[in-house]
């Protein structure tokens, strides 16, 4: 993790993403009315997600309660969940991943496979790695959530809808870690207002190259900064 941080021009695109956030923490609204913009940012992060997974529906439709899509579904309930696995992330994040596909692929794979890795070695020792890295590793949480996130991506450990598991892990860890402990911000509005660099950079990453991991790692840092930015959602 430290080599991560010594990449170039990773610091300072972290150092401006934590400042947006901080100023978004800074505005008057969420004195009075914190709960209910967390909850709109949740709603909107959840269909976020799901269009980054190929099911792509307005705010207001899913807002509504017309849409039945299975993929949506699962990330409006990883979304519901989050805030309630922020203890459990840091102690046992394989167990909070398990859950976390439960509540994503629910509807989308077979019953028998919810929360269940894909049965492959290399798969499991990804995932303690992943697991370690939670538990122990020193580094800014954007940093930390960005790994999270890269890896699930490229490794896909999970049948189904593992990109809304992938988002919904990296927002936990942003949580958990005190980067955004509230959930306000539209991280992953951001990755849909980039969605070609975030599909880019995240195969990037996966190559395991400096300069790949460089460009994912850039490329959160990016996505965070224009969600703090953005106006917050007025609640519905």
């Amino acid at each position: 993790m430290a080599d991560l941080w010594r990449l170039a021009d990773v610091a300072p695109a972290v150092a401006q993403a934590r400042a947006a956030v901080d100023a978004a923490y800074r505005r008057p609204v969420l004195r009075h009315r914190g709960g209910e913009v967390a909850a709109e940012v949740s709603l909107r992060a959840a269909v976020a997600s799901a269009a980054l997974a190929g099911s792509r529906y307005d705010v207001d439709e899913v807002r509504s309660g017309t849409v039945t899509d299975p993929v949506v579904q699962g990330a409006l309930r990883c979304a519901e969940a989050l805030p309630g696995l922020v203890e459990t992330w840091p102690r046992a994040p394989r167990q909070v991943l398990a859950k976390l596909h439960l509540l994503a692929a629910r509807g989308s794979v077979a019953d028998e496979a919810l929360g269940r890795p894909v049965a492959d070695a290399g798969v499991s020792v990804r995932l303690d790695a992943l697991a370690d890295l939670v538990t122990g590793a020193a580094a800014p949480g954007l940093v930390r959530a960005a790994v999270v996130h890269g890896d699930l991506l490229a490794l896909r450990p999970f049948p189904g809808p593992y990109g809304v598991v992938a988002r919904a892990a990296a927002r936990l860890e942003l949580m958990a870690s005190g980067f955004d402990p509230r959930g306000l911000v539209e991280v992953e509005r951001g990755h849909l207002a980039r969605e070609p660099e975030y599909v880019g950079a995240a195969g990037a990453f996966a190559t395991g190259t400096p300069d790949g991991v460089r460009s994912w790692l850039k490329h959160c840092a990016a996505a965070v900064q224009c969600g703090a930015e953005s106006e917050f959602p007025a609640a519905a």
